[in-house]
């Protein structure tokens, strides 16, 4: 609400009261003989994907805090489900129904044909996106999407099939290639046809007493671009299908019952059909990026992958990974433990960063081959009537998303080894939050992007709520303080114990933060 002077006109101009009242968030429901209708304004919604979106077209909306962090302005929209004759339809349409969405409808019919449940979906962007807030929501050129899914049962089998049109006003646009010759690179020019807008896609399950098993497949033309797997297949595997195009996938794994313990394995197999280029390819050849180039190699980077997923569950009837199990869970403990391992045998194109002006740039580069590995466990613990308890651990092998021209031998090598745990506890109307990271990254985009990490990083909050307590990040009245203290080295930012160029072999800076704060709930 500061006062700020712009220039208009060759004079300086003060603008006073800005957005010191504003709209937080809203929704609105309209309930009618022949229709449904649901609108919303930085409230949540939930994806289509058990709805027979297979390809993950209409994603899932709900970002916590990362709309306060990054100012988003999303999701905004409207959704209306027709009864009646209109019974099987459903449309979307918003200025942004996900963070980074280009404003867009979505209109989707699904019937009963024969022993499948058919499901059509269409997809159009009518503008482009003008917001940026964060490359975590980096809005894509327009496009045009049409998919049909068709799903089946028998017995313990499950079968869903499905194909995708996708990227069509991408046709006849140029792509760059690269052939390894001689030990040095050969750049190649080629155009998208209309073969690459399609994608093809297949899963088949099986379920019987307590073994559960899923095998899935996937041929995605090179702009055939779909949207991320969000359904939970059995347990909460990390292993998925991007659901970007240019790739061909395999996915499998099972679960297997024990008393009140599940073991998961799950595999995944990915390779782009056009490879990435290279940082270091001679002109005119350079790394693609999503802005650029038709395509783009980033989520569907050649990866072998494995993972192992241990459950303990007592009360399935609260299941471990339904996305409210947070305040839900009413075991006196759940807890899950896994382990996944990453190798990627090539590097990536290039991703895009955010600069302080907001204008958006490609890397100059990726981060090269690596294996990756990390573990994971989360606890959730009802410990009485009015107190809960829930914590999640880390550790392993990380890389950033974008260029580190650092390291220990000054190419583009650094990975970090990083460890974490938070956990937040509710007793009352009291509330308490503690996290403690190391050697981790920071909490915006940019310090993944750029791999800025800190060698320490602790929180602590503590809140009372006024009235009945409500689980964290749901709106209520509540007063707190939190305190916040990282330590800096050579790879942080705003280290300079020089004064000037940050260098190393000096010792540890560190900075702290106290906040008070008040929220009310109207």
């Amino acid at each position: 609400g500061r006062t700020r002077t712009i220039t208009a006109d060759g004079e300086d101009l003060e603008l006073e009261s800005i957005e010191r009242v504003k709209v937080y968030q809203a929704e609105v429901s309209w309930e009618d003989e022949h229709f449904e209708l649901d609108a919303f304004y930085r409230t949540g919604h939930l994806h289509w994907g058990f709805e027979g979106d297979f390809f993950g077209l209409y994603r899932n909306a709900y970002y916590g805090e990362n709309i306060d962090i990054y100012n988003g302005m999303a999701p905004v929209g409207f959704e209306i489900a027709g009864k009646k004759q209109f019974s099987g339809w459903k449309a979307a349409f918003g200025p942004q129904l996900w963070w980074g969405a280009n404003p867009a409808v979505l209109l989707k019919h699904q019937r009963r044909v024969g022993p499948f449940d058919a499901t059509i979906i269409y997809h159009e962007d009518l503008a482009p996106q003008g917001q940026v807030a964060s490359s975590i929501a980096i809005p894509l050129p327009e496009t045009r999407k049409v998919s049909l899914q068709a799903a089946t049962t028998r017995g313990p089998w499950g079968l869903e099939l499905g194909t995708l049109w996708s990227g069509d006003p991408k046709v006849g646009q140029r792509f760059q290639l690269v052939d390894e010759v001689d030990g040095g690179y050969r750049v190649l020019q080629d155009r998208i046809k209309d073969e690459d807008t399609w994608g093809f896609k297949g899963k088949l399950t099986y379920q019987r007493g307590s073994f559960r098993w899923y095998g899935q497949a996937a041929y995605m033309g090179l702009v055939a671009d779909a949207g991320p797997t969000e359904v939970i297949t059995y347990t909460g595997w990390a292993l998925k299908d991007s659901g970007s195009g240019n790739q061909k996938n395999v996915l499998t794994g099972f679960t297997y019952n024990w008393g009140d313990w599940q073991f998961g394995p799950n595999f995944l197999w990915q390779e782009p059909i056009v490879g990435p280029i290279p940082g270091d390819v001679p002109p005119p050849g350079r790394p693609r990026n999503v802005l650029d180039d038709p395509f783009a190699v980033l989520g569907n980077r050649e990866t072998y992958g494995a993972e192992l997923l241990i459950t303990w569950d007592p009360t399935p009837a609260t299941w471990m990974w339904a996305w409210d199990n947070d305040r839900r869970e009413d075991a006196p403990l759940a807890a899950s433990l896994g382990f996944v391992y990453r190798d990627h045998p090539s590097t990536s194109d290039a991703a895009i960063f955010v600069s302080d002006t907001g204008e958006t740039f490609p890397f100059m580069g990726a981060p090269p081959p690596h294996e990756l590995w990390e573990v994971r466990s989360r606890l959730v613990s009802r410990l009485g009537p009015s107190t809960r308890l829930v914590a999640n651990l880390y550790a392993g092998m990380a890389e950033p998303r974008g260029w580190d021209p650092g390291g220990e031998d000054q190419t583009l090598n650094r990975v970090i080894h990083r460890y974490g745990v938070d956990a937040r506890l509710t007793r009352g109307s009291m509330a308490f939050a503690a996290a403690a990271r190391v050697n981790d990254w920071g909490p915006y985009d940019y310090h993944r992007d750029f791999n800025l990490t800190f060698p320490l990083q602790l929180m602590g909050d503590v809140s009372y709520s006024l009235g009945s307590p409500r689980w964290f990040g749901e709106p209520q009245t509540r007063v707190g303080i939190r305190g916040k203290y990282r330590t800096l080295d050579e790879d942080s930012p705003r280290y300079s114990p020089t004064g000037g160029e940050a260098l190393p072999g000096y010792d540890n800076g560190n900075e702290w933060e106290i906040q008070t704060y008040l929220h009310l709930s109207l």
